[in-house]
């Protein structure tokens, strides 16, 4: 029997928003801060540069940053079930479509970052035996291992966000159209931000977690405008 979602069951979707919002942070926190706290070298240039930041990052700090951000982007990515029920309560075309991307969020969002995280822990292993080939070690990792999964995640990152978008402006949810600016992809602010502040450790960390900044910001606004979706006075 196919679940009824003409009539949203706010109190459900109002939880969902909440976990995400909580599960948010443990991404943010316990996965992206973790693993990205760190200022660069900048008398070095290229990936070099790059990899500098997490050259002092232990073995202990990448194995906690991708079991939490693994079990946090989970969590979050599923709480946007609470985004598809309100998408579907007015449209089922536009919460299909949002479904699809959402599922294949679920499998590939956790999966992604333990890759990242695998890749700064081979590149520092690397670096341990001989710095001469980490760069290359580790960039020869990536393009096995973390490239195509990540090319895999985008394409459903980019359906979700532009189906989520695309229903909220054409006003196919209970939510007023400017509520469409709750994405995921709000959370390219932080990354122009913290490139803005400079390179301390913590503004680089938070520009790591710019995806769940995204999903703490998309939460957060849209549980604190369900009253309007509900048309409450």
């Amino acid at each position: 029997m196919q679940a009824d979602y003409s009539k949203p069951d706010w109190n459900r979707i109002a939880h969902l928003f909440k976990l995400g919002i909580i599960s948010s942070l443990l991404a943010l926190i316990g996965g992206d801060m973790v693993l990205g706290w760190g200022t660069v070298d900048t008398s070095l240039t290229g990936m070099t540069q790059y990899f500098s930041r997490y050259g002092a990052v232990s073995d202990a700090r990448i194995f906690w940053a991708a079991t939490l951000g693994m079990v946090g982007i989970a969590i979050e990515t599923m709480c946007y079930f609470g985004v598809y029920r309100v998408i579907a309560a007015k449209s089922e075309t536009y919460a299909h479509a949002y479904r699809a991307g959402l599922i294949g969020m679920m499998i590939f969002g956790p999966f992604c970052h333990v890759m990242c995280c695998a890749t700064i822990y081979h590149h520092n292993a690397v670096s341990r035996i001989n710095p001469d080939v980490a760069i290359d070690e580790a960039l020869k990792f990536a393009k096995f291992f973390l490239v195509p999964v990540s090319a895999i995640f985008f394409v459903f990152f980019l359906i979700m966000n532009i189906v989520q978008i695309v229903a909220f402006a054409k006003e196919k949810t209970p939510y007023p159209k400017w509520c469409m600016v709750f994405t995921m992809l709000i959370g390219i602010i932080d990354i122009v931000i913290m490139r803005m502040i400079g390179n301390y450790a913590w503004a680089n960390a938070l520009s790591t977690g710019w995806l769940s900044v995204g999903s703490l910001i998309t939460f957060s606004g849209l549980l604190l405008n369900i009253s309007k979706a509900k048309g409450d006075k």
